[in-house]
């Protein structure tokens, strides 16, 4: 690939746009992209025209509206150009196929608000997005909302709340005499992968249903050496990934970092920032790019949060911040930040916002999957804080406790070593544990999985902050003396938020307590975590901010709920089918030949020893007879539950289930190390972690 030549040259971009379309369309388009102005439609005519001979130059012969529904996958459906004339066709986008689809949506997750005969749907058009060319065909994407108005997906509402920060933010930049045409998010969502051979990857049932491994004894050399983070990446590793930067770079996607990361077989990819609602598209690309590319190198890519026990899960740190057209970044402290008061004051808001509604940043990352990674020391604990470092956080406390801050002397980093260049030392270190982390000019919100739709977040972190900034702004305004009034301002609410700051190790035991008695939220667990969305405040926010109606709050509850109790109830099943179809009788059948060795040796001389025998034996049928009875208990466990109910069961799933699939495993992955390779009826951790070159 020639860069930056062919970079994005999939794409529907802007400089395609300048060159396609009417001087007068093409503005009209940009003003709707660059500032958020309602869409001309008596543009979309024009635009897809130019949008479908561009496409067809491209290769391509179909189109489809390109959504996000609440599977938190992303959907199509393909519609051809081709329409009739005669006894021939021609190739055709209208305006009116470009802004509406209509799929049906009744099939796909709505949390009660749509049934089988209640099916219409409608796909519109999201400008804000460019569109592209894959794989012959025109992807455009697009919200996707019911007949009666229901917002069905992921992208409406992060445009929704996308305005509303946008809105509030703008009236706190009006206090400091500073218009703009519009403030947006931006996201730079990194990316964390396994990758493992396909051969071995489709030996394993559980992986192929589920994503992860159900059972598994642990490997004898996991990341205990810490020599796999950074470290030399392997050849068909390397291949892989510079297959997939291609592929990246030629749909526009700015992706900037590659590396190995802690774990045997897990690598990272980081992006550059971009706005938000981009952001998100660009990421459900890049992980379905990331799945398709894997198999021509002989691979199979994995995003779940924990495919292995026993070393680090993956996760997608968001790296969120606030921008305006003129590239001022609202987080950016300066050199200064205690004398930069609208750094300060946006710093506030976000701090309160983060106290206020921590239930719903951890309800925003919170599935079956992310559960395993949250507080098992590779991962924020699920304990939502701040991290400000040194220091921001000696200017919060200067500020807290009424004393002058001072500023401490830059310093700059020297090895010692005279041929060693001096460099600039960053005013604060880096905080791993920390959920919600300042990162310099932004946040870094580390909860995220690593196959999460990060819209969720996003929606989340927008909506209320922008909340936080409403009411910064309803203060504020026509203050006669604004110095003062944002000073105490700013003291009362750091005051009353400084519980959440916490600068020291979330990992460590000192934590949990101390989050305890601070009154912070611990929810451990999807089905502790999504309860909280159904509170009455944090249903206000939604709605307070038009991004919510009060039914799509409580229905997308409903839905992350199912969503766990399904995905629970599948991993059961599959364990239970692993267990009773292939692992208690390989173990038997190797007892049953360990028995008639010892019982050939007995035969030719009573003085032959068979204790290993005899020793294997017994633990052998003991540890089968009882995963067989875990096997049972699980059964009928999963019969006792009445999943119509979704938070009992929700709760049976978090506080039964598990438990007893962990019992379960636990007998089976022993017998692992006990049972002959030549009897074991699927791959070992060593044979999907080491089986790459």
């Amino acid at each position: 690939m020639k860069l930056p030549e062919e970079f994005g040259e999939n794409v529907f971009n802007d400089s395609v746009q300048k060159d396609t379309l009417p001087s007068e369309v093409y503005k009209a388009l940009r003003a709707t992209i660059e500032t958020g102005k309602r869409l001309d439609v008596s543009i979309a005519g024009a635009v897809a025209s130019a949008m479908k001979k561009w496409a067809i130059s491209k290769g391509a012969t179909h189109y489809s509206h390109w959504f996000q529904p609440l599977t938190g996958l992303t959907a199509e459906k393909h519609d051809s150009f081709i329409e009739p004339e005669g006894d021939k066709v021609i190739m055709r986008l209208t305006g009116k196929s470009l802004i509406v689809g209509e799929p049906d949506a009744s099939s796909f997750p709505s949390g009660g608000s749509r049934a089988t005969h209640i099916a219409r749907g409608y796909t519109a058009w999201d400008p804000t997005s460019p569109a592209f060319v894959k794989e012959g065909t025109l992807y455009i994407p697009t919200v996707f909302v019911s007949y009666t108005g229901e917002t069905l997906d992921k992208k409406a509402p992060l445009l929704r709340s996308m305005t509303a920060v946008d809105k509030q933010a703008k009236r706190i930049l009006k206090l400091f005499g500073i218009d703009c045409k519009r403030v947006s998010t931006t996201v730079g969502p990194e990316q964390e992968y396994f990758l493992i051979s396909e051969e071995e990857y489709l030996k394993r049932k559980d992986l192929v249903l589920t994503g992860r491994t159900l059972f598994g004894a642990p490997v004898t050399r996991g990341q205990e050496l810490e020599d796999h983070y950074f470290g030399t990446i392997k050849t068909t590793i390397g291949e892989y990934m510079r297959d997939l930067d291609g592929e990246l770079w030629s749909y526009g996607i700015l992706s900037k970092t590659k590396h190995n990361e802690v774990a045997p077989a897990q690598h990272e990819m980081a992006p550059i920032f971009t706005t938000v609602n981009v952001a998100v598209d660009s990421n459900m690309l890049t992980m379905e790019l990331m799945k398709k590319v894997a198999p021509r190198h002989g691979l199979v890519c994995l995003l779940h949060e924990k495919p292995f026990r026993g070393i680090n899960g993956s996760g997608k740190h968001n790296n969120w911040s606030l921008n305006t057209e003129t590239g001022l970044n609202l987080l950016n402290p300066g050199d200064s930040p205690e004398t930069n008061t609208l750094f300060k004051l946006v710093l506030t808001a976000v701090i309160k916002a983060v106290d206020d509604y921590q239930g719903i940043l951890r309800a925003s990352v919170a599935s079956a999957a992310n559960d395993h990674r949250l507080g098992a020391d590779e991962a924020p604990p699920a304990i939502v804080s701040v991290y400000l470092g040194d220091q921001l956080g000696a200017i919060v406390d200067s500020i807290v406790k009424g004393e002058s801050y001072k500023a401490a002397k830059a310093a700059k980093g020297d090895i010692g070593v005279p041929e060693s260049p001096i460099f600039p030392k960053d005013a604060t270190d880096r905080n791993r544990t920390s959920p919600f982390a300042f990162t310099g000019n932004k946040f870094e919100f580390r909860m995220l999985g690593s196959q999460a739709n990060v819209a969720d977040a996003n929606i989340g972190l927008n909506t209320i902050i922008a909340d936080a900034l409403e009411q910064f702004a309803d203060e504020l305004e026509n203050k006669s003396n604004l110095n003062d009034a944002i000073d105490a301002l700013i003291k009362r609410e750091l005051t009353a938020h400084y519980r959440i700051i916490f600068n020291h190790d979330g990992y460590g035991p000192a934590w949990e307590p101390e989050a305890a008695k601070r009154g912070l939220l611990n929810n451990k667990n999807t089905a502790d975590a999504i309860p909280v969305l159904y509170e009455e405040k944090n249903i206000e926010v939604f709605v307070k901010q038009g991004v919510f109606t009060r039914a799509e709050a409580k229905a997308r509850a409903d839905i992350r709920l199912e969503n766990y109790i399904k995905t629970i109830n599948i991993e059961a099943l599959t364990m239970l089918e692993m267990a009773k179809r292939d692992y208690i009788p390989a173990v038997s059948c190797f007892i049953a030949e360990l028995c008639q060795n010892a019982a050939s040796k007995q035969a030719l001389s009573d003085k032959i020893p068979c204790t290993t025998e005899r020793d294997l034996i017994i633990r052998l049928s003991e540890l089968n007879d009882k995963a067989s009875a875990a096997v049972k208990k699980l059964e009928a466990d999963l019969k006792s539950i009445d999943k119509s109910d979704i938070l009992s069961a929700s709760q049976a799933m978090a506080h039964v289930i598990i438990p007893g699939m962990d019992e379960l495993r636990r007998y089976v992955d022993e017998m692992e190390t006990l049972t002959s390779a030549d009897y074991w009826p699927y791959p070992t951790y060593f044979d999907l972690l080491y089986s790459v070159r």
